[in-house]
């Protein structure tokens, strides 16, 4: 399994049965290494939730590539309405079988409501994060959230090679939360996002990961510039 960080939450991760690409936050996203023109086909789209710097180019890439569109039921059936013709709709605690791998929606403390534009929203259910099985190997994308007690459950659940958690505070989980979220998580890796792209969560990457194999030396931390990516 091949994971490529495309900037801010977006990655690409690839397995030997397909290739799937997590909130395309690309055109508007100056810190992005690629963009929607950049995705000629692809097997699903996973959007966390709803707000721009997630949702991105999803509808313009889903309907170019004819990919699937994974989300909550509010987020996928938003797409389909959009002109999204291939959505699989899906909610927190539920699983499935696609031919690229298994997805399992998990909580995320966060918001998920769609800008319309002039200050007022759609409704975008609730924020999730993504479990994900690709070739054997399970990888956590956390989406956008606070720290909360039950990500302790997902190491009773699988044992995770990756995970990747948000630093930036201010919207989400800061440094020392996300340290904390990566004792209860346990996975071999830890790879640093939501951070820097605005002014309002810049953070420090190379001091988190200095904290995080302090306090949990267990897990390596894997700071991963746009276009840079982890092979497990």
């Amino acid at each position: 399994m091949k994971i490529i960080f495309h900037g801010h939450s977006c990655f690409e991760i690839t397995g030997s049965k397909g290739r799937i690409l997590i909130d395309p936050f690309l055109r508007d996203n100056p810190r992005a290494d690629v963009g929607p023109d950049d995705y000629q086909e692809l097997d699903a789209l996973l959007i966390t939730h709803g707000h721009d710097d997630h949702m991105g180019d999803c509808l313009e890439i889903a309907k170019k590539t004819g990919c699937l569109f994974i989300s909550n039921f509010e987020l996928a059936n938003f797409a389909k309405k959009n002109g999204v013709k291939n959505i699989h709709s899906m909610h927190i605690g539920g699983k499935y079988p696609f031919g690229f791998g298994t997805v399992k929606l998990t909580p995320a403390l966060h918001g998920s409501g769609i800008p319309k534009g002039d200050g007022t929203f759609w409704y975008g259910g609730l924020a999730c994060g993504f479990l994900i099985n690709m070739d054997g190997l399970w990888v956590y994308h956390a989406g956008d959230t606070g720290l909360f007690s039950d990500l302790q459950l997902i190491k009773n659940f699988c044992a995770l090679e990756a995970a990747m958690l948000p630093i930036g505070d201010n919207f989400g989980m800061g440094p020392d939360d996300a340290v904390l979220a990566a004792e209860m998580l346990q996975a071999k890796y830890v790879v640093p996002m939501h951070y820097n792209t605005f002014p309002v969560i810049r953070q420090n990457p190379e001091a988190f990961v200095s904290a995080l194999e302090s306090k949990v030396p267990k897990t390596k931390g894997v700071i991963l510039e746009p276009g840079q990516s982890l092979q497990i």
